[in-house]
């Protein structure tokens, strides 16, 4: 029997933004990414690579403005495809975490697709923005990509001090994370909770 891929399509349109994202969970890495800021999109292409996950995305935001609707919506609209293509959860091991090193910067990412979200972020960045992308962005993006995917996230900044490798070591660090999280595991038969159900 042929195993069906996990992939979902989400598309939200605001007065500020217009996004498509196109997610395969069980991808070979490749990414389409434009979302207007060249760091983000290298931040996000770095996440499918190392997660193996396949993503098309699409974003058209009021840069105009600054970067905050545009990085804060891709992270729900992302949240939200995560959450689709992972679907009723039967089998997933649910839980990842990593230590993950990029160069000086060491960075602790875990994860549980538990459906109560909750984020908790220790990062610290010494200059106010990488390219385009403001560094505040980071945890606001990170925010929004758990409590619209519905799982509790902790990233924490164990070392660093350049800011373009702590940022994309935690985005990294969530990517192989979240590929160990909705990894299925044949012993588990159902949903791994007590419950019955996440």
């Amino acid at each position: 029997m042929a195993v069906v891929a996990r992939t979902s399509t989400i598309e939200r349109k605001t007065s500020e933004t217009d996004i498509r994202c196109t997610l395969n969970i069980d991808g070979r890495g490749e990414a389409d990414v434009d979302t207007g800021i060249g760091f983000f999109d290298h931040m996000l292409k770095s996440f499918a690579k190392h997660g193996l996950f396949d993503l098309q995305l699409s974003v058209k935001g009021d840069l105009y403005v600054d970067c905050h609707h545009t990085i804060e919506d891709t992270g729900i609209v992302l949240g939200e495809a995560i959450k689709a293509a992972v679907g009723d959860k039967k089998s997933i091991r649910r839980y990842g975490d990593i230590i993950l090193p990029m160069d000086e910067a060491l960075i602790l990412c875990a994860i549980d697709l538990s459906g109560r979200p909750y984020l908790v972020f220790d990062g610290q960045f010494s200059s106010d923005s990488v390219g385009y992308f403001d560094t505040q962005m980071v945890k606001e993006f990170f925010y929004a990509v758990s409590y619209s995917a519905g799982m509790n996230l902790h990233i924490k900044q164990m070392s660093g001090d350049n800011d373009h490798h702590i940022i994309e070591g935690m985005f990294k660090a969530f990517a192989k994370a979240l590929d160990e999280a909705v990894t299925k595991d044949t012993r588990i038969k159902t949903v791994l909770s007590t419950k019955g159900s996440l």
